[in-house]
């Protein structure tokens, strides 16, 4: 999920180069440049890679690197600069949209798995802001910039469920001190591997990036901020899986994906921070589990998470609202195949 607040919103701005500091380890010494660079840049292809050496991007001791077939040498001082990504006005686009509620303040959407919120490098269209900006023509907030208009919190693409849009100024900063004080409360379900015990608990770890990839989010990493995530184990699946209710304390990126990882028990399906297929096999296996099933559920396209109920007071009216979504088809299937 990004489960984010608004400071985490902002944090994700890129307002200029990115700058990656390496070290040539012993393992990629004396292989070539650009096979050495993706080994310690996982999120970084080797077609990438030969780009930025193209374009002078790439410095060994501090010395342009030349070509990407120069072999280096261990302890080589490698910094990479990757150019800040240029954003564009995002489109209005005819997508639809599944609204739980709507008034002249602000909408709760339905998000549905694989659905970007806001645009970004790669994912200029078919998100849930694209979406918004036909939905709602100029009725959207301006807070979140030209790029996140109306978004007050966001979900990872491949989180399902509830999402609060601002209509208005007014309503998202009425929202975004809810989220900074916590009286918006946002629950979510997640399949993990494994069932936590104790079965009810909460997770008090900060969160910050990690150091070694700019795409996964650690409790050791940098930039450190708080973070808490309540747990109570709803459903119980023999030793080989639960079905586990978060609520969020606080918003950061990645937050119950992260902290059901430190708990040991991993989101199944979660590419980042899910269990092993072989991890998630054997446990499936020990209980009982069909061939057939256990392939299935080991192939989970995504990671099972999905943002089942929001609580919040309406920034006009002051009422206590309340919404809450069904899981979608296919975390309802991994339900079924889990209770045999």
């Amino acid at each position: 999920m990004n489960e984010s607040d608004p400071e985490d919103l902002a944090a994700d701005d890129v307002s200029g180069e990115d700058i990656l500091d390496l070290v040539i380890s012993d393992e990629q010494a004396g292989q070539r440049a650009d096979k050495a660079l993706a080994a310690l840049c996982p999120d970084l292809s080797r077609t990438r890679l030969q780009a930025l050496i193209v374009q002078g991007q790439v410095f060994v001791d501090d010395e342009v690197l030349e070509s990407a077939s120069l072999k280096l040498e261990a302890g080589a001082a490698v910094r990479i600069l990757m150019p800040a990504p240029v954003q564009s006005v995002p489109e209005a686009e005819d997508i639809p949209l599944a609204v739980v509620y709507e008034d002249d303040d602000l909408l709760v959407i339905n998000k549905p798995a694989g659905m970007v919120v806001h645009p970004g490098a790669g994912n200029w269209s078919g998100t849930l802001v694209n979406a918004l900006l036909h939905h709602c023509a100029d009725s959207l907030s301006g807070i979140g910039g030209v790029v996140r208009p109306g978004i007050v919190h966001r979900l990872d693409k491949e989180t399902s469920g509830l999402i609060i849009v601002a209509k208005n100024d007014k309503a998202h900063r009425h929202l975004a001190e809810q989220l900074s004080d916590r009286s918006l409360s946002r629950t979510y379900f997640a399949v993990v591997l494994g069932v936590p015990f104790p079965i009810k608990g909460v997770v008090d770890r900060a969160i910050g990036r990690d150091r070694n990839s700019r795409l996964r989010m650690g409790t050791s990493g940098t930039g450190l901020r708080d973070a808490r995530t309540h747990y109570l184990v709803a459903e119980r699946f023999g030793e080989a899986c639960a079905l586990v209710q978060c609520d969020l304390e606080t918003g950061r990126t990645h937050q119950i994906r992260v902290h059901m990882q430190v708990l040991g028990h991993p989101l199944v399906g979660d590419p980042l921070y899910g269990p092993q297929r072989t991890a998630l096999a054997a446990k499936l296996k020990k209980g009982g589990y069909e061939p057939e099933v256990i392939e299935e559920i080991c192939a989970f396209p995504r990671q099972a998470l999905h943002a089942a109920a929001l609580r919040f007071i309406h920034p006009r009216t002051q009422d206590e609202m309340e919404f809450e979504a069904e899981p979608p088809e296919d975390f309802s299937k991994l339900l079924k195949m889990l209770k045999k």
